[in-house]
Protein backbone atom coordinates (compact mmCIF):
# COMPACT_ATOMS: atom_id res chain seq x y z
CA UNK A 1 0.00 0.00 0.00
CA UNK A 2 1.68 3.80 -0.98
CA UNK A 3 0.29 6.54 1.38
CA UNK A 4 -0.13 9.82 -0.70
CA UNK A 5 0.46 12.67 1.98
CA UNK A 6 -2.80 14.74 1.44
CA UNK A 7 -1.58 18.89 2.90
CA UNK A 8 -3.80 20.39 0.21
CA UNK A 9 -1.62 20.93 -2.50
CA UNK A 10 -1.50 19.52 -5.85
CA UNK A 11 -3.47 17.13 -8.25
CA UNK A 12 -3.44 13.69 -6.19
CA UNK A 13 -5.99 12.09 -8.09
CA UNK A 14 -4.50 11.71 -11.10
CA UNK A 15 -1.75 10.39 -9.26
CA UNK A 16 -4.09 7.62 -7.76
CA UNK A 17 -5.10 7.17 -11.29
CA UNK A 18 -1.93 6.62 -12.63
CA UNK A 19 -1.15 4.36 -9.13
CA UNK A 20 -4.87 2.24 -10.18
CA UNK A 21 -3.51 1.51 -14.03
CA UNK A 22 -0.30 0.11 -12.61
CA UNK A 23 -2.27 -2.08 -10.34
CA UNK A 24 -1.28 -0.57 -7.23
CA UNK A 25 -3.40 -0.21 -4.14
CA UNK A 26 -2.89 3.81 -2.61
CA UNK A 27 -4.51 5.97 0.34
CA UNK A 28 -4.74 9.49 -0.13
CA UNK A 29 -3.97 10.36 3.79
CA UNK A 30 -2.98 13.29 6.17
CA UNK A 31 -2.43 10.38 9.24
CA UNK A 32 0.57 9.94 10.54
CA UNK A 33 -0.98 6.07 11.73
CA UNK A 34 -1.62 5.83 7.96
CA UNK A 35 1.81 6.94 6.75
CA UNK A 36 4.01 5.08 8.94
CA UNK A 37 2.33 1.90 8.13
CA UNK A 38 2.63 2.28 3.95
CA UNK A 39 5.13 0.52 2.47
CA UNK A 40 5.89 3.67 0.41
CA UNK A 41 5.31 7.09 0.96
CA UNK A 42 4.42 9.62 -2.21
CA UNK A 43 5.09 13.56 -1.33
CA UNK A 44 2.91 15.34 -4.69
CA UNK A 45 2.58 18.74 -4.32
CA UNK A 46 1.91 21.89 -6.69
CA UNK A 47 2.12 25.82 -4.94
CA UNK A 48 4.73 27.67 -3.76
CA UNK A 49 7.17 26.03 -1.33
CA UNK A 50 6.46 28.22 1.89
CA UNK A 51 3.15 27.46 2.22
CA UNK A 52 3.73 23.79 1.41
CA UNK A 53 6.06 23.77 4.04
CA UNK A 54 4.57 25.39 6.92
CA UNK A 55 1.15 23.07 5.80
CA UNK A 56 3.26 20.04 6.36
CA UNK A 57 4.47 21.27 9.75
CA UNK A 58 0.76 22.49 11.23
CA UNK A 59 0.04 18.61 10.76
CA UNK A 60 3.16 17.47 12.40
CA UNK A 61 3.57 15.41 8.60
CA UNK A 62 6.93 16.91 8.15
CA UNK A 63 8.04 14.91 11.45
CA UNK A 64 6.22 11.85 10.28
CA UNK A 65 7.62 11.55 6.77
CA UNK A 66 11.31 12.59 7.65
CA UNK A 67 11.10 10.17 10.67
CA UNK A 68 9.99 7.07 8.16
CA UNK A 69 12.51 8.24 5.56
CA UNK A 70 15.25 8.23 8.19
CA UNK A 71 13.97 4.40 9.35
CA UNK A 72 14.49 3.66 5.32
CA UNK A 73 11.06 3.12 3.92
CA UNK A 74 10.92 4.08 0.17
CA UNK A 75 9.71 8.11 -0.13
CA UNK A 76 9.29 9.51 -3.47
CA UNK A 77 8.63 13.45 -3.54
CA UNK A 78 7.14 14.83 -6.70
CA UNK A 79 7.28 18.25 -8.61
CA UNK A 80 7.17 20.75 -5.72
CA UNK A 81 7.40 17.35 -3.17
CA UNK A 82 10.90 16.36 -4.34
CA UNK A 83 11.79 20.17 -3.66
CA UNK A 84 10.55 20.17 -0.07
CA UNK A 85 12.88 17.52 0.02
CA UNK A 86 15.79 19.42 0.11
CA UNK A 87 17.55 22.33 2.71
CA UNK A 88 16.23 25.37 2.22
CA UNK A 89 14.60 27.00 -1.09
CA UNK A 90 14.79 31.17 -2.19
CA UNK A 91 10.71 31.11 -3.42
CA UNK A 92 9.69 34.49 -2.28
CA UNK A 93 12.07 34.47 1.06
CA UNK A 94 14.03 31.70 2.63
CA UNK A 95 12.32 28.84 3.53
CA UNK A 96 13.25 25.05 5.47
CA UNK A 97 12.66 22.24 3.84
CA UNK A 98 13.17 18.42 4.70
CA UNK A 99 16.43 18.06 4.80
CA UNK A 100 16.72 14.80 3.32
CA UNK A 101 18.81 15.89 0.45
CA UNK A 102 21.72 18.05 0.28
CA UNK A 103 20.87 21.14 -1.82
CA UNK A 104 18.93 24.75 -2.19
CA UNK A 105 15.72 25.68 -4.27
CA UNK A 106 16.57 28.28 -6.20
CA UNK A 107 14.65 30.40 -9.33
CA UNK A 108 14.86 28.67 -12.64
CA UNK A 109 15.39 32.05 -14.45
CA UNK A 110 18.90 32.83 -12.61
CA UNK A 111 20.11 29.30 -14.80
CA UNK A 112 17.49 29.94 -17.64
CA UNK A 113 18.05 33.77 -18.88
CA UNK A 114 16.01 34.53 -21.66
CA UNK A 115 13.23 31.08 -21.53
CA UNK A 116 9.74 31.30 -20.86
CA UNK A 117 9.21 30.98 -16.91
CA UNK A 118 8.07 28.41 -16.06
CA UNK A 119 9.63 25.66 -17.72
CA UNK A 120 6.32 23.80 -19.15
CA UNK A 121 5.85 20.66 -21.22
CA UNK A 122 7.77 17.53 -22.44
CA UNK A 123 11.69 17.58 -22.30
CA UNK A 124 13.67 14.33 -22.67
CA UNK A 125 15.86 12.72 -19.76
CA UNK A 126 19.70 12.59 -19.76
CA UNK A 127 20.31 10.33 -17.15
CA UNK A 128 23.35 10.38 -14.77
CA UNK A 129 23.03 7.29 -12.10
CA UNK A 130 20.98 4.47 -12.37
CA UNK A 131 18.66 5.53 -9.81
CA UNK A 132 16.24 2.75 -8.73
CA UNK A 133 13.19 4.39 -9.69
CA UNK A 134 14.81 5.17 -13.21
CA UNK A 135 15.37 1.39 -14.07
CA UNK A 136 13.86 0.87 -16.76
CA UNK A 137 14.22 4.33 -18.42
CA UNK A 138 16.55 5.29 -20.87
CA UNK A 139 18.45 9.14 -21.50
CA UNK A 140 16.37 10.10 -24.62
CA UNK A 141 12.73 9.65 -22.84
CA UNK A 142 10.42 12.29 -22.23
CA UNK A 143 8.49 13.55 -19.17
CA UNK A 144 6.86 16.55 -18.49
CA UNK A 145 7.57 19.56 -16.85
CA UNK A 146 5.79 22.20 -15.25
CA UNK A 147 8.16 24.53 -12.65
CA UNK A 148 9.57 27.73 -12.05
CA UNK A 149 11.72 26.70 -9.38
CA UNK A 150 14.58 24.27 -9.38
CA UNK A 151 16.63 21.85 -6.99
CA UNK A 152 20.68 21.97 -7.06
CA UNK A 153 21.91 19.04 -5.34
CA UNK A 154 25.07 20.11 -2.68
CA UNK A 155 26.01 16.42 -3.57
CA UNK A 156 26.20 15.37 -7.19
CA UNK A 157 25.75 11.87 -5.99
CA UNK A 158 22.73 12.34 -5.56
CA UNK A 159 21.44 13.54 -9.09
CA UNK A 160 19.96 11.19 -10.61
CA UNK A 161 19.18 12.38 -13.99
CA UNK A 162 18.73 16.11 -15.62
CA UNK A 163 17.08 17.81 -18.57
CA UNK A 164 17.88 20.57 -20.59
CA UNK A 165 16.24 23.96 -20.63
CA UNK A 166 19.00 26.66 -21.49
CA UNK A 167 21.24 24.52 -18.82
CA UNK A 168 21.06 21.57 -17.25
CA UNK A 169 17.98 21.21 -14.95
CA UNK A 170 17.71 19.00 -11.62
CA UNK A 171 15.35 16.15 -12.88
CA UNK A 172 15.36 13.06 -10.56
CA UNK A 173 17.40 12.35 -7.02
CA UNK A 174 18.42 9.90 -5.48
CA UNK A 175 19.84 8.74 -2.02
CA UNK A 176 18.91 5.73 -0.93
CA UNK A 177 15.31 5.09 -0.17
CA UNK A 178 14.49 8.76 -0.56
CA UNK A 179 14.00 9.74 -4.40
CA UNK A 180 12.33 12.75 -6.05
CA UNK A 181 11.13 14.05 -9.65
CA UNK A 182 10.82 17.59 -10.30
CA UNK A 183 8.72 16.14 -13.46
CA UNK A 184 5.32 14.65 -13.11
CA UNK A 185 5.45 10.61 -13.66
CA UNK A 186 1.58 10.63 -13.52
CA UNK A 187 1.21 13.03 -16.32
CA UNK A 188 4.65 11.62 -18.42
CA UNK A 189 2.50 8.73 -20.53
CA UNK A 190 3.96 5.21 -20.38
CA UNK A 191 7.24 6.63 -19.06
CA UNK A 192 5.59 7.96 -16.07
CA UNK A 193 3.98 4.68 -15.53
CA UNK A 194 8.02 2.92 -15.81
CA UNK A 195 8.66 5.16 -12.95
CA UNK A 196 5.92 4.59 -10.98
CA UNK A 197 5.97 1.01 -11.11
CA UNK A 198 9.75 0.73 -9.96
CA UNK A 199 9.20 3.18 -7.06
CA UNK A 200 6.55 0.33 -5.76
CA UNK A 201 9.19 -2.35 -6.39
CA UNK A 202 11.46 -0.68 -4.20
CA UNK A 203 8.95 -1.02 -1.61
CA UNK A 204 8.64 -4.67 -2.30
CA UNK A 205 12.48 -5.31 -1.93
CA UNK A 206 11.97 -3.59 1.28
CA UNK A 207 9.36 -6.07 2.65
Amino acid sequence: MIAIVDYGVGNIFSLVSSFRKIGEDCIITSEAGAIAAADGIVLPGVGAFGDAAAKLRAGGMDKCVKLAAENGKPLLGICLGMQLLFDVSYEYGRHEGLGLIRGEVRPLAERAAGLKIPHMGWNSLDIAKRSPILADVKSGEYVYFVHSYCAECADRGDLAATARYGTDVTAAVSRGNIHGTQFHPEKSGETGLRILKAFVKTTEVRT
